[in-house]
């Protein structure tokens, strides 16, 4: 009877009532009431998540707690999940569990102590098991959390931070443990705070009145700060040890710790430890190696400031200790490998300036002359007259230019003989998408494993399909489209229809009728490449094609007359009547270049007596129009472009396919739309292959965007249209000037890839993308420090020469505005001293000569600023001569 009363007390919530029982009960009959509360909490947790169902927790918290007579079971109800949010309180734990013996309670604690901190469990619970056991207190990462959190907080009582700790006997040991858990660290360590009551200063006060042993703490602070980890956590190890103030013994005695933190460790703890380092060898106690070995590190990392700190501090100690020159001007020279030039210069002119001291001959001389060999070419040859050194006469200061190889046109595989292989390939397809190679081969080979055999094809594809979200067509409750509305997600529509969980209406719909919605800038290459999707979907389902007319022979898209003769030699056969989709697709990818094997096709074509063998023959005969007329237009701070009509696209080509060649103008178009999925995109190339104008206009705004709106991912169609066929003109130029300067990255990486491939065919128009980019950075659309970013990584590939041509065009933009005298006139554009840097470095390397507009007016003004610095670089390499 008392355990159903006990279940009763536990389903109203009465936790006093279910605790008044529990005291009462015998460890049998707790035993006996478990498997009813077990089915009560499976009872609760498939209940819907509301008040009624919540009553119940906090009692059955503490009654399963205290009926579980296995530690491991009692600590696994616990730190149950489900139990999370509406536990029992840790005084009712702590009295259910009170009578129990000490070991099995110093079991349950180490259990419950041992759990992950996500687990939330209270540390009042927690420290109220230490003492009940008397076991020792736990150092797991739960814990300490937990005990920082308490001392950290006023409810224990009054008094500040440091009292508490004070009054704690489990300082030490907490202290110690938070060192040495890199978890516990992490949660802590937001809570440490300013003020004269934070943490740092109530720690590094006990540690002065002895409660915390000194000693320990330097160590453990250094150790964390050797160890790494995230920023914010060195942050708070490193403010520690400054508020423990080391003195000078203590800095002393840590000396190797400190340059292994100035050459390893994050630019806030290096810059401390360098600035620790910098005052003892002021004073002297460091010796000529070690400064040489912390020079050595520090010179290396590519923090700026703290490489300048470095050059700093050995000017300073080479003018107080001429003899250590041997021994520190090679460490010196360990910045000629910095790829800013400004580090170089300053290291070139300490290593003029004390050179002197050297020996004539000797290893010191020896090695300068081989680091010299990593300075940029103006600098290499300063160094080459100032050394003397005959090595460096044979590094050449004119390099090579380097381009990446051009892309190769991939031929297309047959479509997979087996349904099994065939399956694999959709599944990737439908899971992580793929290339235009990959996309057609899988399309033209369900259109002929369906008309072969569409069970076995059926049989094959299930395993693939199973999860996909059309697969249950029952679920979706619509009264007409069912899970394929406007759009047929690319392959997914074929795939469905194949399984005939796509509905006739549907299908029929948009083969007879089209699409409906409003004209987007997307519409002409979309609805072209939608049009052939819902055709082959709607065949498979009525007529199914032996195979599509319209795969491409290339992975461009390119089809070859002879093969689209062939295939339809093979529909005349069969009597297949094609698909008007299918066949205007093959019109627009056949090959045309070739004007005798076009002829020859084309009589084969007319030969055939059909219908699309005559327009076939007229199409490979006709002359291809030429581009559209190209308009610029501007919108905000954008550069957009229009263009004109495309008249070889229109007449007997679907409607869907006509506005392929239908003008195209910002002001008649939908800006938004629902073609937000980039994936399409390479696809939408494929379409109308050697004229990727037309797309590059129609993505222009998107591709501006992520320049303009930082916006993400819109460039990654770049360098696709950098590899298709056709005339690179103003829109892709255009594209390319936005990607350049774009907020993030991973898009201007596509941008300096479009940028390369496109010098690599001979199709980069140098002079007007550098015209391109002034002029959208005089408007306002691009950031120059962005630019200068791609522009760097463009030229780091070895693509001197193209990089100097475009910035040859650009930098006379951003240099006209600069007044001679800075406190007269405009200042800089922020960015352009980096752009001269890497154009003074592109030009050096490139061998390139002659004059830029408005360069002198910069390289003349007052100061030593950065872009003072490089113009006058620039102005000295582009002057230099050839027999230098």
């Amino acid at each position: 009877m008392s355990g159903e009363a006990l279940l009763k007390a536990v389903r109203a919530g009465s936790t006093a009532q279910a605790v008044g029982l529990l005291d009462g009960m015998t460890d049998g009959e707790r035993r006996a009431a478990l498997p009813a509360l077990k089915d009560l909490r499976k009872e609760l947790r498939a209940a819907p998540w509301n008040a009624e169902s919540r009553t119940a927790y906090p009692a059955l918290h503490a009654a399963g707690a205290a009926c579980h007579t296995g530690a491991a079971a009692a600590a696994a109800w616990i730190a149950g999940a489900d139990m999370r949010w509406s536990q029992g309180s840790p005084g009712v734990l702590l009295h259910v569990l009170g009578d129990r013996e000490s070991d099995w309670l110093a079991d349950v604690t180490h259990r419950l102590a041992a759990r992950p901190v996500a687990s939330g469990l209270p540390f009042a619970l927690l420290s109220g098991l230490v003492r009940l056991s008397g076991s020792p207190t736990p150092t797991t990462d739960a814990y300490v959390r937990g005990w920082f959190e308490n001392i950290g907080t006023g409810w224990q009582g009054t008094g500040s931070v440091a009292e508490r700790l004070r009054q704690d006997p489990d300082t030490a040991r907490m202290v110690t443990a938070f060192f040495e858990s890199p978890q516990a660290a992490g949660e802590i360590a937001w809570r440490f705070g300013d003020g004269p009551g934070s943490w740092y200063n109530a720690l590094a006060t006990v540690t002065r009145e002895g409660v915390l042993d000194r000693k320990v703490m330097m160590d453990a602070c250094v150790a964390r700060l050797l160890r790494g980890g995230p920023v914010a956590d060195q942050r708070v190890f490193l403010r520690l040890l400054t508020c423990l103030a080391p003195t000078r013994d203590e800095e002393r005695e840590r000396t190797a710790d400190w340059t292994a933190l100035a050459c390893e460790a994050t630019p806030a703890v290096a810059g401390h430890a360098q600035s620790v380092l910098a005052s003892l060898a002021l004073d002297g106690e460091l010796t000529s190696g070690q400064l040489a070995e912390l020079s050595s590190g520090v010179l290396f990392r590519t923090e700026k400031k703290l490489v300048r700190a470095q050059l700093v501090l050995l000017g300073k100690v080479l003018r107080r200790d001429p003899a250590a020159t041997e021994v520190l001007l090679p460490a010196v020279a360990q910045a000629f490998g910095q790829e800013d030039t400004d580090l170089q210069e300053r290291a070139l002119k300490l290593v003029e300036r004390h050179l002197s001291a050297l020996p004539p001959k000797g290893g010191a001389r020896d090695r300068l002359g081989e680091l010299a060999a990593d300075l940029s070419p103006g600098l290499r040859l300063r160094a080459r007259q100032l050394l003397g050194d005959e090595a460096l006469d044979s590094v050449s200061v004119v390099e090579d230019e380097i381009l990446p190889a051009v892309p190769e046109r991939p031929r297309l595989a047959a479509a997979p003989e087996s349904a099994a292989e065939l399956a694999e390939e959709v599944g990737a397809l439908l899971v992580s998408g793929g290339d235009v190679a990959a996309f057609e081969r899988a399309l033209d080979g369900l259109v002929r494993h369906a008309h072969r055999d569409r069970e076995d094809l059926v049989a094959a594809l299930d395993p693939v399909v199973a999860r996909r979200w059309w697969k249950d067509a029952a679920s979706w409750h619509s009264t007409g489209n069912g899970p394929f509305g406007l759009s047929p997600h690319g392959l997914d529509v074929v795939v469905a229809a194949v399984f005939e969980a796509v509905g006739m209406h549907t299908l029929h719909a948009a083969v007879q009728r089209g699409s409906t919605e409003a004209n987007c800038r997307h519409s002409g290459p979309a609805r072209a490449f939608e049009a052939r999707l819902w055709e082959v979907a709607y065949r498979i389902r009525t007529e199914p094609l032996p195979f599509l007319l319209a795969t491409p022979t290339w992975g461009t898209g390119l089809l070859e007359a002879d093969e689209l003769v062939a295939r339809l030699t093979e529909y005349r056969r069969l009597d297949t009547r094609p698909g008007a989709a299918d066949f205007a697709q093959a019109l627009l990818r056949v090959r045309r270049d070739d004007p005798a094997t076009a002829a020859a096709a084309a009589a084969r074509a007319r030969a055939l007596g059909s219908p699309e063998g005559y327009r076939l023959a007229q199409w490979l005969t006709s002359e291809a129009s030429p581009p559209p007329a190209i308009r610029r237009r501007t919108s905000g701070t954008r550069v957009l472009v229009e263009i004109g009509e495309l008249e070889e696209i229109q007449g007997l080509f679907p409607p869907e396919f006509r506005l392929l060649g239908r003008p195209f103008a910002l002001s008649k178009h939908r800006w938004y739309c629902r073609h937000w999925d980039t994936a399409d995109r390479q696809h939408w190339l494929a379409v109308v292959p050697g004229r990727r104008e037309l797309l590059a206009a129609r993505l222009l705004h998107d591709i501006s965007t992520v320049a303009v709106d930082e916006s993400r991912g819109g460039a990654a169609v770049l360098p696709l249209l950098a590899e298709a066929d056709g005339t690179a003109g103003e829109a892709l130029h255009l594209a390319v000037a936005y990607g350049l300067a774009a907020r993030h990255p991973e898009d201007r990486l596509a941008a300096v890839d479009a940028l390369l491939v496109l010098a690599a065919r001979g199709h980069l128009d140098a002079g007007r993308l550098g015209s391109d980019l002034g002029e959208l950075v005089e408007r306002g659309a691009l950031k120059p420090s962005r630019l200068a970013e791609s522009i760097r990584t463009a030229a780091a590939t070895g693509a001197h020469s193209t990089v100097w041509s475009v910035l040859r065009v650009l930098l006379p933009s951003l240099l006209s505005g600069l007044a001679v005298d800075p406190s007269s006139g405009a200042g800089p554009v922020r960015g352009l001293g980096d752009l001269l840097a890497v154009a003074a470095d592109c030009a050096e390397r490139s061998g390139a000569r002659g004059a830029l507009d408005h360069l002198s007016r910069a390289a003349e003004r007052r100061g030593s600023s950065r872009v003072v610095v490089q113009a006058r670089r620039l102005r000295t390499a582009l002057a230099q001569e050839d027999a230098a």
